[in-house]
């Protein structure tokens, strides 16, 4: 089969009730991604699961296992390392438990091939509040902290923590990835954050967020902390530095 020029990179810990079901979906798309799974040494043996799918998809999946859970930015930027190292032109983010559908990624993908832009979010607030089955506490307190991101950044999105998106290759080769801080829900901020300071086009697309059914959350009350606080030190830092322009690279 053609090699693809799109990527999508799903992070994982503890997601055996998920993973092959999530991976089967992607690869049953008309439209043709690889995967790339980032493994934060699962105990519950998921990493054992995608080497048996291997087998059987043994051109378009790949595997990075690492030691323990190192959070979900450092995952992510191994993985556009990753991709970076090969010839993807579109790099993907997306979550295993289905929160995130897969049949929106041909979506995202239009979104950076045929309308110019070249951050895709999938955005749960840019058309209302497209969540289903989260308690209307979590819901509210996420609505509101992109409220918040906005008013503090200036980022002209509306859901600034989302994390389905796509990126063209150029995003992520001009963004310096050894300087992103956070590691946790932060960073979804801090790269939607530095793709507009450099100058790239970032398009919402809106999508249905639907809460994971199988599987336990990772979500815990130090991820809004370091949201709360780590906005307002980007905010200060882009005051004070010079950060990559677009086409500069």
């Amino acid at each position: 089969m053609q090699n693809p020029n799109s990527l999508v990179i799903i992070p994982t810990y503890n997601e055996k009730e998920n993973i092959e079901n999530i991976i089967r979906a992607v690869f049953n798309l008309e439209k043709f991604f690889h995967i790339l799974i980032i493994d934060d040494g699962s105990p519950d043996g998921t990493a054992t699961i995608v080497k048996e799918l291997q087998k059987e998809y043994s051109t378009s999946l790949f595997l990075l296992e690492r030691q323990g859970k190192q959070g979900l930015g450092t995952a992510y930027i191994a993985g556009f390392k990753w991709a970076l190292e090969k010839d993807y032109l579109y790099i993907f983010e997306m979550d295993a438990d289905f929160s995130h559908n897969p049949n929106d990624l041909p979506r995202l993908y239009k979104a950076c091939t045929e309308e110019g832009a070249d951050v895709a979010i999938g955005s749960r607030y840019v058309s209302g509040v497209n969540v289903v089955n989260w308690p209307m506490g979590r819901v509210l307190m996420s609505y509101f902290a992109s409220k918040y991101v906005r008013i503090i950044t200036r980022l002209p999105i509306h859901d600034t923590t989302a994390g389905f998106k796509c990126y063209r290759r150029e995003v992520l080769e001009t963004i310096d990835l050894n300087r992103i801080q956070f590691k946790g829900y932060a960073f979804q901020i801090e790269m939607k954050f530095k793709s507009y300071l450099a100058g790239f086009n970032i398009v919402e697309v809106p999508v249905i967020f639907i809460n994971r059914k199988l599987g336990t959350s990772k979500m815990d009350t130090s991820i809004f902390g370091e949201a709360v606080f780590g906005v307002i030190k980007l905010k200060l830092d882009s005051l004070f530095h010079k950060y990559p322009k677009k086409n500069e690279k």
